[in-house]
């Protein structure tokens, strides 16, 4: 007889926990298993989803001083098994941004729910990139046993040291967002104003709340789809939506304190870190050496371009700065003597040199054209991240860049091209300039030769002329090839004719590291097997580089703008020597249009025993906009079409 036994508590309380964990169990699967599939579903392309981004900025004054700090809390979900390659995270800071608190974990699938993984080990290092060094650290960590379905957390504080220092906050951005919430607590007693950019069509939803003490914005936005990164963009500050909060003024004892309320404010802070540069002599080496760059030079414009170019060759481009070194320049004289610096020493010691040579220069910042603001919308240390020397002669501006090499004194860096600058006259004088950009005509490269048909092979005698930016490109190519065969390999790649059989024999360079001449490599060549002979009849097609076409074309579904480092034109100009035994059977007709993007012509002419092949380009915009871009291609089309016509010989 086989007794049953009724259950104790304990053992009824065993099997309920069981059983609840085992519900519990299938519930996360499910949620797990639900989420993962309506995120890669709905982001197919995507290697990741943010599924919440929460930042708050609080901004308060005590005692009349800022204290300023940003909580940030991100979530992510990957959607790969390459999620793996993302492990390795890193936050940066510096003296203005101080890195107070951070916490970073893993959640990992296992037995069908996540398992969380706190990260132990962060690392901090310098930043260094290329010569370029300043304060700025970053701790680094990796988020251990990533892969897909697995989730990343991250949650950080940041002390804000300077209050002209206020980041932009992003809405979207290269991947996808669920849930992005930016919020600001501001005392009552700061002004603050917010510009925004590329918020047009956007769904953020704003709140104002007001307290006794502070006053609460809040932006949120839900669903966000990702950008799409395109080769050749504008930098992302001209893609994303995104807003800059700005600090106007504040209220202390009574008064009215402006901080960044206008242009003249973040002039007069600019000014107040450059007032006493170049306070010491100059040394007798330095005054020695302007004398002898200026002496015997015609006028003043010579004596500048003289200086000018010395320092672009002799002062390299280093930098090492630490808190508001990365916005006061060094004494000239110590520039001098290192011969390295960054852009403010570089304008530092040119604007000493200038002095020396009874010449009026003066200090200039300015934003590159990875900065799309203008001062007046950004009157902050965000609108700006360069600084160059104005000169003015016979009512012309000369922008002076001395951290690059070879560019000629009428040349502005191509990076600042239709950028404003900020000019410093006196204390409380200032000039807003705006840098012009450089007409295609000034950007050229002229490619001439003439061919001769051996059976079908190729030889050719050409010459290059090169201006401009493109010329500039090029030199410091050059710089890095010591030997006859390194850079007959850089001018095969440079000039390739035909195809990829083209193969210089000889060259001469005429002008080389002339920073006002135009550079010119004339060089003998030979394409083997170009030609195509079926009977009597002989093929050539003309059209020997095709380069043209490939660098305005692009894919069906861009969404994003091209953007070209500067306006540019190119001849190619060829004459085939007809061979005596044969005579012209067909000549294609050509080409020629125009557009507010680029014109180009295509044409042939017969004369005497030679076939003259031109084929004329012009840039006309640095930005193709992305809603012309089909039109664009249209175009670019009846230049592929061109590419394909062929010249026909036929024996006599």
């Amino acid at each position: 007889m086989v007794t049953l036994s009724t259950p104790s508590r304990n053992e009824k309380g065993l099997k309920f926990l069981f059983l609840f964990l085992l519900i519990i169990g299938h519930i996360s699967h499910a949620q797990i298993s639900s989420n993962y599939k309506k995120y890669i579903e709905q982001y197919p392309n995507s290697q990741a989803v943010r599924l919440n981004q929460e930042t708050v900025l609080n901004i308060g004054l005590e005692d009349g001083q800022f204290v300023i700090s940003k909580e940030a809390f991100e979530e992510d979900l990957y959607l790969y098994e390459t999620a793996k390659y993302d492990a390795k995270q890193s936050l940066s800071y510096s003296t203005f941004y101080e890195l107070d608190e951070i916490e970073a974990s893993s959640l990992i699938i296992k037995n069908d729910k996540y398992e969380e993984i706190k990260v132990s080990d962060f690392k901090e290092k310098d930043e260094l990139d290329g010569s370029f060094y300043d304060d700025v650290k970053s701790v680094n960590f990796i988020f251990p046993g990533l892969g897909k379905g697995a989730k990343t957390k991250l949650k950080y504080k940041q002390t804000i040291k300077n209050p002209r220092f206020l980041s932009a906050f992003y809405f979207g951005n290269f991947y996808p967002i669920e849930n992005n919430k930016f919020t600001i607590v501001v005392d009552k007693n700061i002004q603050l104003r917010f510009q925004e950019f590329n918020m047009e069509g956007g769904s953020v939803e704003f709140t104002e709340k007001n307290t006794r003490r502070n006053n609460i914005y809040t932006w949120q936005i839900k669903n966000v789809d990702e950008y799409k990164y395109e080769d050749r963009s504008p930098d992302y500050k001209s893609i994303l939506p995104h807003i800059i909060p700005i600090i106007v003024s504040y209220e202390h004892n009574g008064e009215t304190v402006k901080l960044l309320d206008k242009v003249s404010d973040l002039y007069k802070w600019y000014y107040s870190l450059v007032e006493n540069l170049n306070g010491e002599p100059a040394s007798k080496e330095l005054i020695q050496l302007v004398d002898e760059l200026t002496s015997n030079k015609e006028n003043e414009l010579e004596k500048v371009r003289s200086i000018y170019y010395w320092v672009q060759e002799n002062v390299k481009y280093i930098a090492f700065e630490y808190a508001l070194g990365g916005f006061v320049p060094r004494e000239a004289n110590e520039v001098f003597y290192k011969k390295y610096g960054d852009c403010k020493d570089n304008s530092s010691l040119l604007l000493k040199m200038l002095e020396i040579a009874g010449i009026k220069g003066n200090l200039t910042w300015i934003g590159t054209r990875s900065i799309p603001y203008s001062y007046t919308d950004v009157p902050t240390p965000a609108v700006d991240n360069h600084m160059i020397l104005h000169y003015e002669y016979q009512g012309k501006s000369y922008f002076l860049d001395a951290t690059g090499r070879f560019n000629p004194i009428e040349m502005p860096s191509s990076f600042i091209q239709g950028k404003e600058a900020l000019v410093s006259i006196d204390r409380d004088s200032f000039m807003i300039k705006k840098v012009p950009v450089i007409e295609p005509s000034k950007n050229f490269l002229k490619d001439y030769a003439v061919l001769e048909l051996r059976e079908n092979n190729i030889r050719g005698k050409g010459r290059v002329e090169l201006s401009g930016y493109g010329k500039i490109d090029l030199l410091y190519r050059l710089e890095k090839k010591e030997t006859k065969t390194k850079l007959i390999d850089l001018y095969n790649s440079v000039f390739q004719k035909g195809d990829n059989s083209f193969q210089i024999t000889e060259f001469e360079e005429i002008n080389k590291y002339d920073y006002d001449k135009n550079l010119i490599v004339n060089h003998d060549f030979h394409i083997p097997n170009y030609a195509k002979t079926l009977g009597d009849e002989i093929y050539i097609n003309l059209n020997l580089n095709k380069t043209i076409a490939s660098n305005l074309k692009t894919d069906k579904d861009r969404a994003v703008a091209l953007e070209h480092k500067y306006l540019d034109s190119v001849l190619y100009e060829f004459k085939l020597i007809i061979p005596e035994d044969y005579v012209v059977d067909y000549l294609p007709k050509g080409i020629n249009f125009s557009s507010e993007y680029f014109d180009s012509s295509i044409t042939y002419e017969l004369k005497e025993n030679q076939i003259q092949y031109t084929h004329d380009f012009k840039l006309n915009t640095m930005i193709f906009d992305s809603k012309e871009l089909k039109t664009i291609n249209q175009f670019v089309k009846k230049i592929e079409g061109q590419y394909k016509e062929v010249v026909v010989l036929k024996k006599k």
